[in-house]
């Protein structure tokens, strides 16, 4: 297949003069008149399907094309052809050139039927959207009127979606619950979850809007500039936007300014050692302030896309002094919480991610004080959630040979290695991996009880029916890299162009393909546990042998995908939050109600325990490290602590977790009384006034939400079951 393009430019030729049927032909309109026959006509159309299929037809086969529907007219007695019959003949024609875009002439024959069809069901969620609004998605609040325009706009987005970019085959996967294409509303317009790299794009200066921003000279500009680039970048891609090593990222800017505080004091008269202490407090005093402006910025100012990014900063690794402040002042921001006073409470972003290693945090260690602030926070706010870099697994290898910290991208996500001179495959012992500045292009989910149950009814073998699936996951995401490489620059350019992504320098009308080499894409699983029961009536706590055999079979297909198409491919724990409810109500409409697997109103996420399970946080931690390295694409885990902000209990889990080469995350819920101001752990009715005027967070997957804001939910009803459930998780 030659270079996709829009416009096939080196053809010239007149197909319409050069293939001229016998006779006088006229084609039957549907409205009765009659319209010249035109064998262009026949080219354009057809070129038009192929470009859908992501096809272009060579000179040769476009003349096959015309020489096969000539043939057909010629050998007709009547020349006046109904335009049914000339469709027939076009398809015939392409079932022999190019079968795929002939089911794509198919499909979009009757486009102005499924057109009205398309816009009705549009109009009805639309109306839905405006009178009663959404709870799909935790961080957006639908009673804003610019939320429930991004919504409308994405209902519609994801019908053209649907329409334009998925096969019928695919359509039908996914109607009936055996794959799930997530952010359908974003995915024809940008990329997923990323590892912004701020830095690149601040050093030196950069243009934002048209307007040229100069690199900033101290600590308050920073935070102020960071903030507009963050809220902007983020609010050209869908999923999670990370900032990683947000302390060291500060740190030169906290230097720049002390040094001017002092230069500041001394002009003054005041002694030396005088204004060194004063210029430390007024950086203290920066950062507090930086740090406390982003979490304003990033909970109360909505993106373009009319939800609240999902921003995230990793942090914990700085040794030098400002970057040690830096690590302590977001820690006790975050835990002193926002609100008048007595009626604090902590927000949910930006989602803070603690970097562990043992050398530098450990007992006795460096950086042991940074540590005890980051175990007293997670007690109080549950956030920092914990990355082990010196465990075991792949993320802490990767940090000590290499000295690469492997940040999450949002909530779960992370990227496979992408090399610094060979890309894809290290050009030899000494290259380095790269993973700042890099994103994924986002996730399909196998919904895998789903398919063990059609395996069994049809009797065919599971891993048949799931290497089908497996290999239509594997073509929408060929097509997805395809396509989204005829995208512009211009579309994101503070990534693009101004050097947030790798190779990021490119013109506004450049082309971003040559940027999606590194660019990862997710094979996500879900209900890994509904999986073992329904295979042998055994929870993976009881048993787990099937559940793990079928990841390690998806590991080996997805590597030899990746191998054979040139793609960085990673296999992603889905956190599953209104799709939790959905596969269940899929599986029963196929394959009605089966204990332990589609009985309640939601399924587990990823490869864990479920919520129910009565288990210990230490057998959950064991049970789920069978799996850890088998979903390296995206993977968190998270224990429930009843424990009543017991520190050293914390302290034991994390640290455990943390030689286990985790991503842990501290899980309890939080309530305040909006109404006097009173905190506790699980409460629906405030026990000191009696409101039922709460707020409470409460882990939704990898990430926190709120389960109630003033007394209202922004979670589905499935999510809501399933946290009502809560033992174990």
């Amino acid at each position: 297949m030659s270079k996709l393009t829009r416009e096939d430019t080196k053809d010239t030729t007149d197909y319409g003069a050069l293939y001229v049927p016998e006779g006088n032909v006229n084609i039957v309109k549907k409205d009765g008149s009659l319209e010249p026959f035109n064998m262009q006509k026949v080219v354009n159309a057809v070129h038009k399907s192929a470009y859908r299929a992501l096809y272009e037809f060579t000179t040769d086969e476009k003349k096959h094309i015309c020489e096969f529907v000539k043939k057909r007219i010629d050998a007709l007695e009547n020349k006046d052809i109904p335009i049914s019959l000339m469709h027939n003949i076009v398809e015939g024609a392409l079932d022999e050139v190019k079968p795929i875009v002939a089911k794509s002439y198919r499909d979009y024959r009757n486009y102005k039927q499924d057109f009205v069809r398309m816009m009705d069901d549009v109009y009805k969620k639309t109306q839905a959207i405006m009178y009663v609004g959404d709870r799909e998605n935790a961080n957006t609040d639908s009673a804003l009127v610019s939320t429930k325009r991004s919504l409308i706009f994405n209902q519609f987005n994801k019908s053209l979606y649907e329409k334009f970019f998925l096969t019928t085959e695919e359509i039908q996967a996914c109607r009936e619950g055996y794959i799930y294409v997530h952010d359908m509303s974003a995915r024809r317009d940008t990329m997923n979850c990323c590892l912004f790299n701020i830095s690149e794009v601040l050093h030196g200066g950069f243009e934002m809007g048209n307007v040229w921003y100069n690199e900033p000279k101290s600590l308050d500009t920073v935070f102020d500039v960071c903030g507009d680039i963050i809220l902007s970048a983020a609010g050209q891609q869908y999923g999670g936007f990370t900032v990683p090593e947000v302390d060291k990222m500060l740190a030169p800017y906290a230097e720049h300014s002390y040094e001017k505080y002092i230069k500041k004091y001394v002009s003054l008269g005041v002694e030396q050692e005088t204004a060194e202490k004063q210029a430390y407090a007024d950086i203290e005093r920066e950062f507090e302030q930086g740090f406390q402006g982003w979490e304003y910025k990033f909970n109360t100012v909505a993106s373009s896309r009319g939800d609240y990014p999902f921003i995230t900063v990793t942090a914990g690794l700085g040794t030098e002094r400002f970057a040690r402040m830096a690590s302590k002042t977001l820690l006790k921001v975050r835990m002193n919480g926002q609100g008048k006073p007595g009626h604090k409470k902590p927000v949910l972003f930006p989602k803070i991610v603690f970097l562990y290693d043992e050398k530098l945090h450990g007992p006795g260690c460096e950086l042991e004080d940074i540590f005890e602030a980051g175990i007293e926070c997670s007690s109080r706010s549950m956030y920092p959630d914990w990355l082990s870099m010196s465990g075991e697994g792949y993320i802490s290898e990767m940090y000590q040979k290499y000295g690469k910290v492997i940040s999450p991208m949002g909530c779960r996500a992370f990227l496979s290695p992408y090399w610094e001179r060979g890309g894809q495959t290290p050009a030899d012992e000494n290259d380095t991996p790269i993973y700042i500045g890099r994103f994924n292009i986002g996730v399909v989910s196998l919904h895998l009880p789903m398919i063990l149950a059609k395996s069994r009814e049809e009797s065919r073998d599971f891993y048949e029916v799931l290497d089908y699936y497996l290999n239509m996951i594997r073509q929408l995401h060929i097509r997805t890299y395809t396509y989204l490489g005829e995208m512009k620059a211009s579309t994101n350019p503070l990534a693009y162009c101004q050097g947030g992504f790798l190779g990021g320098h490119l013109d506004l009308h450049d082309r971003i393909a040559p940027l999606l080499d590194a660019a990862t894409a997710s094979f996500g699983i879900t209900a890994l546990n509904e999986l073992q029961i329904l295979y042998n009536g055994k929870s993976i706590t009881e048993d787990g042998a099937f559940a793990l055999e079928v990841m390690e079979y998806i590991n080996k297909r997805v590597k030899e995908f990746k191998e054979e198409d040139h793609h960085l491919y990673a296999i992603y724990g889905t956190p599953a939050e209104n799709l939790c409810g959905l596969q269940v109500r899929q599986f029963r409409d196929k394959f009605g109600i089966v204990p332990g697997v589609s009985d309640r109103e939601y399924v587990s996420n990823s490869f864990h325990c479920h919520v129910a399970e009565k288990i210990t946080p230490i057998e959950k931690q064991d049970l789920e490290k069978r799996f850890w390295e088998l979903f390296n694409g995206g993977k968190i885990q998270y224990v429930r602590y009843p424990i009543d902000y017991n520190l050293d209990a914390i302290k034991t889990l994390i640290r455990r977790a943390m030689k286990y080469g985790f991503y842990e995350g501290v899980n309890m819920s939080l309530s305040y009384c909006d109404d006097c101001g009173y905190e506790q752990l699980e409460m629906d009715v405030c026990p000191k006034c009696g409101s039922s005027n709460l707020t409470k967070i409460d882990r939704m997957n990898g990430y926190l939400a709120y389960s109630r804001t003033h007394g209202d939910t922004r979670l589905s009803d499935s999510k809501m079951a399933e946290i009502a459930d809560r033992i174990s998780m």
